[in-house]
């Protein structure tokens, strides 16, 4: 009994999974054309990928990062409808009032939206934690504050449009692993923050819903 406990159990979960991640579909491009997303980070990486896909679908694309060179360069590589913004996501987006303001000055104009896309992040090191708080508040400045303030300058818009936010987090988020302290420790807080957040919707029938992207490795 042990030992086919050992191999259905398994065999089991793996039946499941393949059920699971072979389960239909429901998203179609056009879904998108249209829509107003806000991307942050979209100068490099995860946020530069997403900026071309949602672009390729035909969405109004607002493209946002701390770096306007590399913002032109990725803009030059999208199709029309992209709107390109400059700006820190530190000290600008900590209060909502200067995150009001933050997130007009992206839309240029614009009125309403339909998608925030929360991705950018501010850089850490690799290693045990050296005790700097500092290091470690600057973090929570960039990684978890400005997405909660930019979610919340969001988020009448959102209200009206029905629209979406969408959290770029971690593996780091639901799982302590060693040297990465600070990084891990915010990623923690934005989980704790939009779960919570999300179940507060469902309560009050918001109808904005909140993903988190739980990236691996």
């Amino acid at each position: 009994m042990g030992r086919l406990q050992k191999i259905l159990i398994p065999f089991l979960g793996l039946v499941l999974a393949f059920w699971f991640y072979s389960a239909r579909e429901n998203f179609k491009p056009e879904m998108l054309k249209g829509k107003r997303v806000v991307v942050t980070g979209a100068s490099t990486g995860i946020g530069e990928q997403m900026a071309y896909h949602l672009a390729r679908m035909g969405s109004h694309v607002f493209i946002t990062a701390r770096t306007e060179a590399k913002l032109q360069k990725v803009n030059g590589k999208l199709s029309t409808h992209t709107h390109i913004h400059s700006a820190t996501h530190t000290n600008t987006y900590i209060t909502c009032m200067c995150a009001h303001v933050a997130m007009a000055q992206i839309l240029h104009g614009h009125r309403g939206l339909d998608m925030l896309i929360l991705n950018h992040v501010g850089t850490s090191y690799f290693g045990y934690f050296n005790g700097d708080v500092g290091h470690v508040r600057k973090l929570l400045e960039i990684n978890f504050l400005s997405y909660v303030a930019m979610a919340t300058s969001a988020l009448p818009m959102l209200k009206e449009s029905g629209g979406s936010i969408v959290v770029v987090s971690s593996m780091a988020g639901k799982v302590g692993f060693p040297f990465t302290v600070p990084y891990s420790a915010t990623k923690f807080a934005l989980d704790g923050f939009f779960s919570s957040l999300r179940q507060e919707f469902a309560i009050q029938n918001v109808n904005v819903s909140i993903t988190l992207c739980i990236l691996g490795f």
